[in-house]
């Protein structure tokens, strides 16, 4: 077995990193026996079958071309829950964990309903879902093939998340009210494509990334001018944002009448979370 993960690193070593060329080697063998990589490299288990080879190969060829792992396995982990993931939707990123944790903790006074606004995989929605089972957790996209990984991701993970298909800019009616709404919306500029890695690029939907140059918080003014019926009185607004968008963001929350706005920095010390509340109407 030792020969094997030597040879998959080596594989691999042109295109990762040693460490990462370790992750997926551990990756890969653990999912294609099915066994723990401690018993893998335990001496118990040495070879693949015929079977698994060709499978082996098929991984190798595809990570050496740089489609992103999780793809390439169907898997992640995200929030501690364990997600299908396919080139419908983008990969969960650890900072929309640490905008998950936020809401979390703001949940403590009460909070029934919650709507997450461009789910994807379902990763904000199935975890608030699994971690507030007293929550009833709404959550939207625009692509069916989208909704439809979410809803096994939630299946999986044995929680009911309500799905439903919606263009949030075009126009709609929508009667539910919700204590809390919540998004990772687009926010990639188009001219920033250039700088990104080929791996995101070429392979995540980019309908789920880029937002024209000409109008790079229109997710979020969209949004929350929706939150301005769709949020209870008092209900909050939770986004993550790009980076460079703080103020920009927060003054345009400002400006639709949202108090009580907070922006905060991720772990890497990046502003990618904003909080706002509805105001009450006079």
């Amino acid at each position: 077995m030792h020969q094997i993960i030597r040879y998959i690193r080596q594989a691999l070593s042109e295109h990762y990193s040693p460490s990462e060329t370790s992750l997926l080697a551990r990756i890969i063998l653990e999912e294609l026996s099915g066994f723990s990589y401690a018993y893998l490299t335990s001496g118990k288990f040495s070879n693949l079958s015929d079977c698994q080879e060709r499978k082996l190969q098929e991984i190798l060829s595809r990570l050496k071309k740089g489609e992103p792992y999780q793809y390439v396995m169907g898997k992640t982990t995200f929030y501690g829950i364990d997600l299908q993931v396919g080139r419908e939707v983008l990969i969960p990123r650890p900072e929309t964990e640490e905008l998950v944790e936020w809401v979390i903790a703001d949940c403590g006074d009460g909070a029934t309903d919650i709507l997450d606004i461009g789910t994807g995989s379902g990763c904000i929605a199935i975890a608030l879902a699994v971690k507030l089972p007293q929550v009833k957790v709404h959550a939207w996209d625009i692509s069916d093939a989208a909704l439809q990984v979410a809803q096994r991701n939630a299946q999986l993970n044995h929680v009911e998340v309500h799905f439903g298909q919606r263009d949030i800019l075009k126009p709609f009616t929508e009667e539910s009210r919700y204590d809390i709404v919540v998004s990772n919306p687009p926010y990639i500029t188009q001219s920033e494509k250039t700088t990104m890695d080929r791996t995101v690029t070429a392979y995540e939907p980019g309908e789920a990334l880029f937002v024209p140059d000409r109008d790079p918080i229109l997710f979020y003014e969209r949004i929350a001018m929706l939150g301005e019926d769709l949020l209870k009185e008092g209900g909050r607004l939770f986004f993550e944002i790009h980076r460079s968008r703080g103020d920009e963001v927060c003054a345009k929350l400002h400006e639709m009448g949202y108090r009580e706005i907070e922006l905060r920095k991720d772990l890497s010390g990046n502003e990618r979370m904003i909080r706002a509340i509805k105001c009450e109407q006079r």
